[in-house]
């Protein structure tokens, strides 16, 4: 990586530790300083950092916090809140080269990893010990243990297997002093002082960098995975079906709804006999032995609540027309989206509101969901012009309004970053917001990691 030392910052501390892993060449510094959000960082980082240690991001952060330089994190920068961003004349510290997993303890299990660990390798490697890594993001092929556990991201399997934070065991993480600190415990029961391994999940990279976590692996299940597909004349009656779903006898691991414009953008995208004539389709997968008799008895279920076209098929291809939302609808043309959740028994109303918000505001509107835990990501068409875009963010304020109005949060998985902290008003209350601000400022009380962002 080429170096051209800036001449404002002592870079040359930098490269004593990090030598030809400290960067501030142009390309590589726009490379790390961006995510896959809509926000665009403002100015140009002064340099970047590639760790392969904890210790590293040590000195890394000792640097920055020692000389009032703003940092950001990074991990594959797939997030979509703009929360990786990189700050102008500001440190990136980016954890790829952290990509190491250290054990798989099949007995207790357990893995331990650093942060810059693909999801789906250790999701592969425990699956070599016939165990798996529960969290599945729809990025999983892409995005980062790390950066995952920093989220607290969900996914398709949330459902049956909880977010992120109910897979982390343990974690490493260096404060913005540079200071080194270990939560948790590899044991099942831990009442040790307060619960500092979920404080640190979900704070988006604001109280410190993740470098490692012990996270907790589950049995791969018995059989063969059993996928259904059930389509909805309207989006009330696939709302209605999950909510008999999630409270029946059979609890899918998957359960997702795609609204009507979604199947006909991804069908389009990549042709495989999607049902286009309805509203909705409901997408469900089990995985036990009893994987068919629950499959039918809940495709039976669907077909009482109205729905006309119900599969079962074996295996993953039933499903695979839900991982091709997002490259479908971002083939389809210039979108906004946002990433909202309701109470599951809330899905039918959420759905006949964005319907009715669509139909006032003349603009198309997408939806797939998490439909068992009430995960919607809606996406706004929007014409590439600054008016086009402000026209489509208002939209996705009313839709976020919409779903506090029904008991919901503003962010499922996503998180706040900063495409989503104007929000955070809506949502909490100023003691509240204040008392997560307290907790900031007592372990970054330079405010130099993440500021301005998801607090």
């Amino acid at each position: 990586m080429t170096q051209h030392a800036a001449p404002t910052l002592p870079l040359d501390e930098l490269a004593a530790v990090f030598g030809p892993r400290l960067s501030t060449a142009a390309d590589e510094l726009d490379r790390v300083a961006r995510d896959q959000s809509r926000y665009q960082p403002e100015g140009r980082p002064a340099a970047a950092v590639f760790p392969e240690s904890t210790d590293e991001v040590s000195q890394a952060l000792a640097w920055a916090h020692r000389h009032g330089v703003t940092v950001s994190v990074r991990g594959a920068g797939t997030g979509l809140s703009g929360g990786a961003a990189g700050y102008p004349g500001g440190l990136v510290i980016s954890l790829e080269r952290l990509n190491r997993i250290v054990d798989i303890d099949a007995v207790n299990r357990l893995a331990v990893v650093q942060a810059g660990v693909i999801n789906s390798d250790l999701d592969e490697a425990a699956r070599g010990h016939g165990l798996f890594f529960p969290p599945d993001p729809a990025s999983a092929r892409i995005s980062t243990v790390g950066g995952n556990i920093a989220t607290n991201a969900g996914g398709l399997r949330c459902l049956n297997h909880g977010v992120t934070r109910d897979s982390v065991a343990a974690l490493t993480v260096v404060l913005a002093d540079g200071r080194v600190v270990h939560t948790g415990a590899r044991t099942r029961k831990n009442v040790v002082g307060l619960d500092l391994t979920s404080l640190f999940v979900g704070s988006e990279g604001t109280l410190g960098v993740i470098t490692e976590a012990t996270v907790r692996l589950k049995p791969v299940p018995e059989g063969a995975a059993q996928t259904f597909r059930a389509g909805f004349r309207t989006v009330e009656d696939a709302g209605r079906a999950v909510t008999a779903i999630v409270n029946g006898e059979y609890l899918p691991e998957v359960l997702e709804l795609l609204d009507a414009h979604s199947v006909q953008v991804i069908e389009a995208f990549h042709p495989s006999g999607l049902p286009v004539d309805g509203q909705a389709l409901l997408i469900g997968q089990f995985t036990s032995r009893h994987a068919l008799q629950a499959a039918q008895s809940v495709a039976a279920l669907c077909r009482s609540f109205g729905a006309a076209d119900v599969l079962i098929g074996e295996g993953d291809s039933l499903l695979e027309a839900r991982r091709l939302a997002n490259p479908a609808l971002s083939a389809n043309g210039l979108r906004v989206s946002c990433d909202v959740g309701v109470p599951v028994g809330e899905l039918a109303a959420v759905f006949r509101g964005i319907d009715e918000i669509a139909q006032r505001t003349g603009r198309m509107i997408s939806v797939v969901a998490h439909a068992g835990d009430g995960n919607l990501h809606p996406t706004v068409d929007a014409e590439d012009t600054p008016e086009g875009h402000a026209a489509a963010e208002k939209v996705i304020d009313e839709i976020t309004r919409l779903a506090l109005s029904l008991g919901g949060t503003i962010t499922g998985e996503h998180g706040i970053g900063k495409v989503k902290q104007h929000e955070l008003p809506w949502q909490l209350d100023e003691p509240t917001r204040a008392a997560q601000l307290a907790v900031k400022a007592a372990l970054d009380p330079a405010g130099i990691l993440t500021p301005g962002r998801s607090l």
